[in-house]
């Protein structure tokens, strides 16, 4: 009887009629097999219950947890710098006053829904670091910096600045939906985006000692060409805060495309909108000088924002205006203090991170200016606060006729010369673009083919 038992145990299953081997060769994937052992749960077991509840909270934990390690790995700014295309970011962030906070505190809008959003968003960024990096990085429309995100650590009650100096209500600004980084776009990182010098070519060159250099304070502080832009808007009827276009730097990529479009524009055209633009400014500059007072609802005077920058006393006597050259001489590097064009205008030159990092190399050596008149005379040429006046006719000279025979008797000698050099050039000028175009096209060798006495050579 073992004997039977032996062979029945180590028979061969019949493939043809045993119906367990029929089952088998259907193959039964591997869902339907999992399927029915999960219909074949004896669900009414309290055991088998426990067990589920177990298993689940076991998963929730783990799939939680590694959840909520990949999101704080993905917030830390390490995660940021792991791109090589976020240096110029990174390093200029760490170089900021805003380095002992996360970047997903400023450029993700608190709460959940938020974070869980951007996180999806922010899938592109991994497909173009993949397939590949933009030439330069630039904040998008989408991604510009919201009042909320400030505020979670800065008050809005604040009217005079850490200085003691910018009166700013800055609570009657938030609440007419004026965006802090309308004011503080560089806070963070200097405003690179706009100077240009983010881009591929330069991320190898961006270290801390790199960063140190490239946060200029007068590109993290406010920028008063924005003020004063702002305010002329707003004396307009204009709201310009509610295009986000105004409060994030310009798509380089956008910019070279309407480069491209013009680039067959004549030459007189591109001279045409030099010269609107030029003329823009010196409307703004003669308004915040209190020259132009028509239709003013925002004053743009110094003392409407300025507490210890004030007009100085000797521009305020009768003949400032017709005797300032002396001192402009004597002084020019404390007048562009306050007649920069670059302060009174919104606008943010491209700069060339090489010549950058040369200069301010130089700049560690003490310079003193040394009184120079050929310098003041270009100034008085280039800068657009000077030429505003500069550029109108004096009223001496409105009588052509008189004045053509007469005004040798005002440039006897040779500081005189000096001051008709001002507008006027001794001989013709040169056709060269790169030349300083005098304000006027009368030169004095038109009618002196010979020259005159105690000329100062030109």
């Amino acid at each position: 009887m073992g004997r039977v038992r032996k062979v029945a145990f180590w028979r061969k299953k019949n493939k043809e009629t045993d119906p367990e081997t029929r089952e088998e060769k259907k193959k039964v994937g591997l869902f339907r097999r999992f399927w029915k052992k999960v219909r074949n749960i004896d669900w009414k077991n309290p055991v088998t219950r426990w067990k589920l509840m177990f298993i689940s909270l076991i998963t929730l934990i783990v799939v939680g947890a590694g959840g909520y390690g990949v999101i704080a790995f993905t917030n830390s700014p390490t995660f940021c710098s792991s791109c090589h295309e976020m240096a110029p970011e990174y390093t200029t962030y760490k170089a900021s006053a805003h380095n002992n906070i996360s970047c997903v505190q400023c450029h993700i809008k608190p709460g959940a829904i938020n974070m869980m959003t951007h996180k999806v968003k922010s899938l592109k960024e991994v497909y173009y670091h993949v397939t590949g990096v933009p030439e330069q990085i630039v904040q998008t429309e989408e991604e510009a910096i919201s009042n909320e995100n400030c505020l979670q650590c800065h008050t809005k009650n604040r009217l005079v600045t850490a200085s003691g100096d910018l009166k700013v209500n800055h609570k009657g600004h938030i609440e007419k939906g004026i965006p802090c980084i309308t004011c503080h776009a560089g806070v963070a990182h200097g405003k690179i985006a706009a100077r240009g010098i983010n881009t591929e070519e330069v991320r190898g060159r961006y270290t801390e000692e790199t960063a140190q250099k490239v946060m200029e304070k007068k590109y993290m502080d406010p920028n008063m060409g924005t003020c004063i832009d702002c305010h002329d808007k707003v004396n307009k009827g204009e709201k310009p805060w509610k295009e986000v276009s105004y409060l994030v730097p310009p798509n380089p990529e956008e910019i070279d495309k309407k480069l491209e479009e013009n680039k067959n524009t004549r030459s007189e055209n591109a001279e045409n909108l030099a010269k609107v633009h030029d003329k823009k400014t010196q409307d703004i500059i003669l308004q915040a000088i209190g020259k132009e007072k028509k239709d003013v609802k925002v004053s743009m005077e110094c003392e409407t924002c300025h507490k210890k920058i004030k007009v100085p006393a000797n521009h305020k006597v009768t003949s400032w205006n017709k005797a300032h050259g002396g001192t402009a001489v004597k002084e020019l590097n404390q007048c562009m203090d306050c007649h920069q064009d670059s302060k009174w205008i919104k606008e943010i030159p491209k700069e060339d991170i090489i010549s950058l990092l040369k200069k301010k190399g130089q700049e560690s050596k003490a310079h003193k200016y040394t009184p120079n008149i050929a310098a003041a005379q270009e100034q008085s040429r280039i800068n657009q606060f000077c030429s505003a006046c500069h550029a109108n006719r004096p009223p001496s000279h409105e009588k052509s006729n008189y004045w053509l025979i007469g005004h040798a008797n005002k440039a006897r000698t040779a500081d005189e010369k000096e001051a008709c050099f001002v507008c006027h050039d001794n001989k013709k000028p040169k056709d060269n673009p790169s030349s300083v175009k005098a304000p006027t096209d009368v030169y004095c060798e038109y009618c002196h083919r010979t020259g005159f006495k105690s000329a100062v050579k030109k």
